[in-house]
């Protein structure tokens, strides 16, 4: 499985940019994937994922700014950002949630993932 993310870059405060993750190898419509960012010094942190079947699941920080979706025709998993913050700046990661991850696993661990993006940078200026 390879993962390709794109649509970081650099943005207003209170703007918006919608990042995409791009997956090949595999049967993308069966995987549960996820998004992940790491800030300058700090840890990398949940952000949001998706499942098989569509649901969805947020880290609790985001209030509602966020949203992802997937596209199984396309092998595609996206992140909207709206409302975007200067802390918001950061390396946004995607990846797959291991098929092997049971419901009690949760979500926000990266030790359940094991296939990752090369990342997308995203800045936000004040």
């Amino acid at each position: 499985v390879q993962l390709q993310a794109s649509g970081g870059g650099l943005v207003q405060a209170g703007g918006s940019l919608r990042l995409s993750c791009a997956a090949s190898g595999g049967t993308f419509s069966r995987y549960d994937m996820g998004w992940f960012r790491q800030a300058p010094g700090k840890e990398r942190e949940f952000v949001a994922a998706v499942t098989s079947s569509h649901r969805t699941r947020y880290a609790e920080f985001l209030k509602g700014r966020f949203s992802i979706s997937r596209e199984n025709a396309k092998n595609t998993v996206y992140l909207q950002m709206n409302s975007l913050k200067p802390e918001d700046t950061a390396v946004y990661y995607c990846a797959r949630r291991k098929p092997t991850a049971i419901h009690s696993s949760g979500w926000s661990s990266i030790a359940i993932y094991d296939y990752w993006g090369q990342g997308t940078q995203v800045t936000v200026s004040s």
